[in-house]
């Protein structure tokens, strides 16, 4: 791999490792919110109850974001599959009109003549 795709690897894996952690983060803090909620709840209640609420927000978000990384690939193979043929018929079209150009001067020539 070439030293700038393996740094733009690099920044993007850390760009991701970074708002994971943040998403995770913040799954614990939402957690505290909702068990200060509960004042009645012991320590060991209050524990349990911020564990299971981050466990499950981090799965919704893993799912999520696993949902959004699929769609992605499948627009960018559709998006690369329209490309290529626009790119296909824009050299097709250039060359008939290049060639209709070049067999209407190769006329004129000659009727000129």
């Amino acid at each position: 791999m070439k030293p700038d795709k393996e740094s733009a690897r690099g920044l993007a894996q850390l760009e991701g490792f970074l708002l994971w952690n943040a998403e995770v983060e913040g799954a614990r803090r939402q957690a505290r919110r909702f068990t200060d909620q509960l004042p009645w709840l012991t320590t060991a209640q209050r524990e349990d109850v911020e564990r299971v609420y981050v466990t499950e927000r981090v799965d919704a978000s893993r799912e999520s974001l696993t949902r959004i990384r699929d769609r992605a690939d499948e627009l960018r193979e559709e998006y690369s599959e329209r490309y290529a043929r626009l790119r296909t018929r824009c050299v097709a079209v250039s060359t008939a009109t290049v060639g209709a150009a070049t067999g209407v001067c190769t006329v004129l020539t000659l009727l000129l003549r």
